[in-house]
């Protein structure tokens, strides 16, 4: 199934999503990767605040290339998620809504899916300079000192993803293989 979603993401669409929906994203997401991943889990350990709202929003696992002239940034495709796995069940739980990123998830981001009504989405890997065309404008907002794995506010209209984890746990990675092997008997 195909659908159009308004970001930040509400309960109500993120829980009506399906692994395998094809989904076009408007509105504002932020980029964050390993090193801002791991400035924000620092943060959360001193007792500060971070410094972006998780509430509804998405994370986008990218880091882009420089813009050519006329654009708001270069190629964006995603990076690998697992690196991520470690720090977000804890920023699920304090509100994040789902993340873009490539590849399979652990169990531990499974049930903070499952546990927060989150969603898991997949961008095409290698399609970057396809992908930064649904992206009207870029802000670098926190740790500008990380470079491309700087935290950026990104504005996208019908960014095309793939839900790959849904709320009630079911994973496209798990369930394509099943229906596209071919066992022979």
């Amino acid at each position: 199934m195909t659908k159009h979603i308004q970001l930040p993401i509400s309960d109500q669409d993120a829980a009506g999503l399906r692994a395998g929906d094809y989904v076009y994203l408007s509105g504002i997401l932020f980029t964050a990767r390993d090193a801002a991943h791991k400035r924000m889990q620092e943060t959360l350990e001193r007792g500060e605040d971070l410094p972006i709202k998780l509430e509804h929003n998405l994370l986008y696992y990218m880091g882009p290339s420089p813009a050519r002239e006329g654009r708001p940034i270069g190629s964006a495709g995603p990076t690998t998620s697992s690196r991520m796995d470690k720090y977000t069940p804890d920023l699920m739980d304090l509100g994040l809504k789902g993340m873009i990123g490539k590849g399979k998830r652990s169990p531990a981001v499974k049930e903070a899916l499952i546990r927060n009504k989150g969603v898991y989405f997949a961008a095409v890997g290698g399609a970057g300079a396809l992908l930064s065309k649904a992206i009207l404008s870029s802000e670098v907002i926190a740790y500008e000192d990380l470079g491309t794995e700087a935290i950026r506010k990104l504005e996208v209209k019908e960014f095309p993803v793939i839900v790959v984890m849904d709320s009630e746990g079911n994973d496209l990675y798990e369930t394509a293989v099943k229906e596209y092997s071919c066992d022979e008997k």
